[in-house]
């Protein structure tokens, strides 16, 4: 009994501390006053503002678009991966996901760095760089998703298909597509939540003009902060939110469970 009370105590200081910043910044978002600790009554003000203000409203915008486009490709692109380190023999496949774990493992603002270099060396920065940048960053997301379902997955039943006059293609779209989707969904939206929040990649990618919620957040905040940006972060949280709530109680996962 204590022992079982000891660990929900644990449990409660933990997220305690993981979402007391979030709810005090949500409910800041409401406050009528920009006073931090003087409650000025109800208000959707500076939501409104954030609305009105066409330089965040754009930034926002560039954000979702290159999230979209970015975890899109990343998706086609980190499945068919998937499909051919998955068919690769037993040494090579280890080699292929150590490849795939060094990006997960190194610094962000290495990522960043390494990349500018390299496209100033052929390109100039601009939204295309950004974009392939984040395309980058996000494939080895999508691998390690789709990976696990592909070893689930009946490798007999493909080939059993294929004995008996089905086309690869149409094999691989009855049999492996409905055994891996899951997996393909989780890393879309993993991907797309990666790309949503990253800045340091951004931040050395991208050009002048350019701006996505995590560079125009960093550059207004050295005038100080305003009551719009708790606003804005209340609601990428939000939607952060329920891109992790479609991953873990949408169609897909309610599938998977009843597998």
């Amino acid at each position: 009994m204590i022992k079982k009370t000891t660990e929900r105590m644990y449990l409660f200081i933990i997220f305690l501390f993981l979402y007391l910043p979030i709810v005090v910044l949500m409910i800041l978002s409401f406050n009528n006053s920009k006073s931090k600790v003087q409650w000025g009554g109800f208000t959707l003000g500076w939501y409104r503002k954030l609305f009105d203000n066409a330089a965040l409203m754009e930034a926002f915008g560039t954000t979702i678009v290159i999230s979209l486009a970015s975890a899109l490709i990343a998706t086609m692109l980190g499945t068919m991966a998937a499909l051919g380190i998955d068919a690769m023999k037993k040494r090579s496949q280890t080699v292929m996901l150590g490849a795939t774990n060094i990006p997960l493992l190194n610094a962000d603002i290495v990522t960043g760095i390494s990349m500018m270099l390299l496209f100033v060396r052929f390109t100039r920065l601009g939204m295309g760089t950004v974009l392939i940048a984040h395309i980058t960053f996000n494939i080895p997301y999508v691998i390690l998703n789709v990976l696990p379902k592909l070893k689930q997955s009946s490798h007999t039943a493909y080939e059993a298909a294929l004995d008996l006059g089905a086309t690869p293609l149409y094999a691989f779209r009855k049999i492996v597509w409905p055994q891996i989707l899951p997996g393909i969904l989780s890393g879309f939206l993993m991907a797309m939540t990666m790309s949503l929040d990253d800045f340091s990649v951004t931040y050395f990618t991208k050009g002048a003009g350019i701006n996505t919620l995590s560079t125009m957040i960093y550059t207004e905040m050295r005038k100080g902060i305003r009551p719009e940006m708790y606003a804005l972060s209340t609601l990428l949280f939000l939607i952060a939110l329920a891109l992790l709530l479609f991953m873990n109680f949408g169609p897909a996962s309610q599938k998977e469970q009843q597998h």
